[in-house]
């Protein structure tokens, strides 16, 4: 199974900017949907933006017009390029992919997940 490393978070003020890779230790060419997901402290895992193998990219309304995702099969690495980061950003931040075909952009607990990187965003 391909294992998938984040990397980039960090502590940044309200209004800046971070960009989180997502490096996979094998092809990403098959992964139908690639996405990131975030944690928040005391909250459930939700879902922040998502890549389609055919280039489409789907995302959450808070985030929109803020962050913009994109994958580079020939790197092997997905990027989460965040702007204007706001307190409510601050959580640990996966990354995640899938191979089948179907579903959104939807990614299953069983499917292959990182395993986190923390963002900081302070007021």
């Amino acid at each position: 199974q391909v294992q998938l490393v984040e990397s980039g978070g960090g502590l940044v003020q309200a209004g800046e900017s971070l960009t989180l890779s997502c490096v996979a230790s094998g092809s990403i060419y098959s992964f139908h949907v690639m996405a990131w997901y975030r944690q928040a402290p005391g909250k459930q895992r939700k879902f922040v933006a998502g890549t389609a193998r055919n280039g489409n990219t789907h995302y959450e309304n808070s985030v929109k017009g803020r962050f913009t995702i994109s994958r580079d099969n020939a790197k092997n690495t997905m990027y989460l390029q965040m702007n204007s980061l706001k307190p409510e950003d601050t959580a640990v931040y996966y990354c995640a992919a899938r191979l089948w075909i179907g579903g959104g952009y939807e990614v299953k607990e069983t499917d292959s997940w990182g395993q986190g990187t923390q963002v900081t965003v302070s007021s």
